[in-house]
């Protein structure tokens, strides 16, 4: 039996959130980012697309394009808040659901055929989700996550699409690699440059072939190409914190040894923020003496998953911590007050250079493992402290450190 799969994605969710607090702004063009001129755009409503404005696009740029468009600063609050009433709307309804990111879902919808039809059921569901939140929302429907999520994308705003089980090859040839969800500038560079503009040529490719080309991820790109994804919907939940900590084999007093591994970490629980298309608000160093004192030091940020931002809190509020000048057996890192959302809301603060830089060190990351891209400043960290760190707390774990 095939499943149905349905992904649902509320459309321009921060432009929609802004118009909801002013409905004055509904039909202008808007665009939320940072104001500086080195500033990046977050999102934008559909009017500022229509003359090219799009997200992630230098801010001068943008309103050179669109020079009438109203620019906010974005309200985090605002969003997660109703970020949190569709969350609610969903669980009252849907059996089994996921929350992707801040604004993206998906619903196992499976079982719905049994009674009187998954996507009538899952029509319904969209439209008490506009009526109670106030907000749009698309939804597409398909045999599993990575075709529910492209026809959504394809076919938004105000989407209602069925991709009927069977047509899944025939919905994806035609369109553009870079449609598939995973696949970054990066990456759909690289195949531009071989000559794969499309998903069709994508799937025709030699899977060793793309194996050797892109390590691991060469198996994910050739079963998205093939309309292959066996991705379960997981159940909601929410994660409190992301934390890890590194327990010296001798106490010391090395402040510069320390701090190389605080950067290492913060690289560490960085990448896994964004892997896991979260954010963190509120950031924790923690240290413990020799006499097993410990004491903890946090402070609240805005929304983030930047690692330059993370490393400079994390080194101040060390400097702020470690006052006693004693040894030092453990040091640790938290971020918590986490919410969903991709790098994309990050761009309140980020510029171009930043984000291009982020995404060429993740897609290195993805292909070749986390510890084989680390900054110079850490080289100095020795092979048994980074043993040390991957064996007794290496892996990223949940509230750790409460």
């Amino acid at each position: 039996m095939d499943q149905s799969i349905l992904h649902l994605d509320l459309d321009a969710f921060f432009v929609a959130v802004e118009c909801k607090l002013s409905p004055k702004l509904k039909g202008r063009p808007l665009i939320v980012g940072g104001q500086s001129r080195r500033g990046v755009v977050a999102a934008c409503s559909y009017e500022a697309r229509q003359f090219g404005v799009h997200s992630a696009m230098p801010m001068y740029l943008a309103l050179q394009l669109c020079p009438d468009a109203k620019v906010i600063s974005g309200d985090m609050e605002a969003y997660s808040q109703n970020s949190h009433l569709v969350t609610e709307i969903i669980a009252d309804a849907a059996p089994l659901f996921e929350k992707a990111s801040i604004d993206e879902f998906y619903v196992d919808a499976s079982g719905m055929d049994r009674f009187f039809g998954a996507f009538k059921w899952s029509v319904e569901l969209r439209n008490k989700i506009m009526k109670e939140s106030g907000l749009p929302i698309s939804l597409a429907m398909s045999v599993n996550k990575t075709i529910s999520k492209i026809a959504t994308a394809e076919f938004k705003p105000n989407a209602e699409k069925l991709i009927p089980a069977g047509t899944e090859k025939d919905f994806l040839s035609p369109l553009s690699v870079d449609k598939i969800p995973g696949i970054g500038k990066q990456t759909a560079s690289f195949l531009h440059d071989m000559g794969v503009r499309t998903i069709a040529t994508l799937r025709d490719m030699p899977l060793k072939f793309l194996i050797s080309a892109f390590g691991k991820n060469g198996t994910v790109l050739w079963n998205k190409a093939n309309a292959i994804d066996h991705t379960p919907v997981v159940p909601h939940s929410e994660q409190k914190s992301i934390s890890t900590e590194s327990t010296f084999g001798e106490d010391t007093i090395d402040v510069k040894r320390m701090k190389s591994i605080l950067i290492a970490m913060v690289e560490k629980v960085g990448f896994q923020l964004r892997e896991q298309k979260k954010l963190t608000s509120c950031v924790t160093v923690k240290i413990r003496y020799s006499n097993f004192d410990t004491e903890t030091k946090q402070i609240h940020v805005p929304y983030t998953s930047s690692d330059h931002i993370l490393l400079r809190t994390v080194l101040e509020l060390f400097d702020k911590l470690y006052n006693r000048r004693m040894l030092i057996r453990l040091v640790g890192v938290r971020l918590s007050n986490l919410v969903h959302g991709n790098h994309q809301i990050s761009l309140f603060d980020d510029t171009e250079e930043d984000i291009n830089l982020y995404e060429a060190m993740d897609f290195i990351k993805h292909k070749h493992g986390v510890e084989k891209l680390v900054r110079a400043t850490t080289m100095g960290v020795s092979n048994r402290v980074r043993m040390e760190m991957n064996v007794f707390n290496g892996k990223v774990r949940k509230n750790m450190m409460n």
